[in-house]
């Protein structure tokens, strides 16, 4: 046998160990997290088509970008691009809440309110990036953080004359209390690597041409897909959002220290500590925009 054949057939054996490593991970990570019946999602889907059947619901975020697919008439103006807006907030759930591009690894159907499920880096990270640190970060009461986790990662802007702080009410103002909402998306897997993206500096933000911005969102994850939906988060399984937001996201991982995101977690000016929960999947098409190719 050649050697470069023996090379390239240890590392396609190499790389399955690598996904099995990272399964197994996971499924040590989330064994002590009861998942949901497939029912129980059904019946939330279902909930939500009755809850905003005939109502004037926008279209619906997160969705699947690799499907452009959409039946939702109600329109709105774009938002301009995040370089004309005010960032007013950053935060990130845990999981993916949009699926594909390479995040198509579903987490499985989760609590039922959010947690762990949503969408996972389909792609492979190595043993030594899968080191434990011994410990989660940004720990809360559904659980923390992991080498091998993934995050979706949500820059918010707004029209409106805002400066960065908590949550969406950081979006809106006084004088403007319906302000276009732009959201750029990345998606990260974080691995245990201090060479790898630095999460403070990822979410560092400052004044720009007279404007809030986030002065460091990566601009090397693919060409982003543009739509129309809405805020997302698990309290809209059942019910539909009303606020129009503008969305962006990008289709490529990146791959992000995992200390400087529990560093991150520890302070910041949006007052956030831990991952949020994640919406279903929208599917239902009367939901959806149609995504412009």
């Amino acid at each position: 046998m050649r050697i470069d054949t023996v090379v390239l057939f240890a590392v396609a054996v190499a790389a399955p160990l690598t996904a099995v490593a990272r399964e197994e991970v996971h499924g040590a990570h989330q064994a002590h997290h009861a998942q949901v019946a497939d029912q129980v999602i059904a019946e939330q889907s279902t909930a939500l088509a009755i809850n905003t059947a005939g109502k004037g619901y926008g279209p619906q975020s997160p969705r699947d970008i690799d499907s452009p697919s959409g039946a939702n008439g109600i329109a709105f103006n774009a938002a301009p691009p995040f370089e004309q807006m005010n960032l007013c907030n950053i935060h990130f759930h845990k999981n993916a809440e949009h699926a594909g591009g390479e995040f198509t690894r579903h987490a499985g159907n989760g609590d039922g309110h959010g947690y762990q499920s949503g969408y996972r880096y389909s792609g492979l990270v190595s043993e030594s990036e899968l080191a434990s640190l011994g410990h989660e970060v940004c720990p809360s009461e559904h659980g923390g953080l992991v080498p091998g986790d993934t995050i979706e990662v949500h820059y918010v802007h707004s029209s409106a004359q805002v400066k960065p702080g908590r949550t969406l009410g950081a979006c809106l103002s006084d004088s403007v209390k319906n302000p276009q909402l732009r959201v750029e998306a990345q998606v990260f897997v974080l691995v245990n690597d201090p060479n790898a993206l630095d999460f403070g500096k990822l979410a560092e933000h400052g004044q720009k041409n007279g404007l809030h911005q986030a002065l460091n969102i990566p601009a090397d994850t693919g060409r982003p897909v543009q739509y129309a939906g809405s805020t997302t988060g698990p309290s809209y399984n059942e019910v539909g959002s009303p606020f129009q937001v503008s969305w962006s996201v990008r289709p490529k991982v990146a791959k992000v220290n995992i200390a400087s995101v529990g560093e991150w977690c520890k302070g910041n000016a949006f007052d956030e500590d831990h991952a949020h929960g994640v919406r279903n999947l929208v599917t239902n098409l009367e939901l959806l925009a149609p995504i412009a190719r």
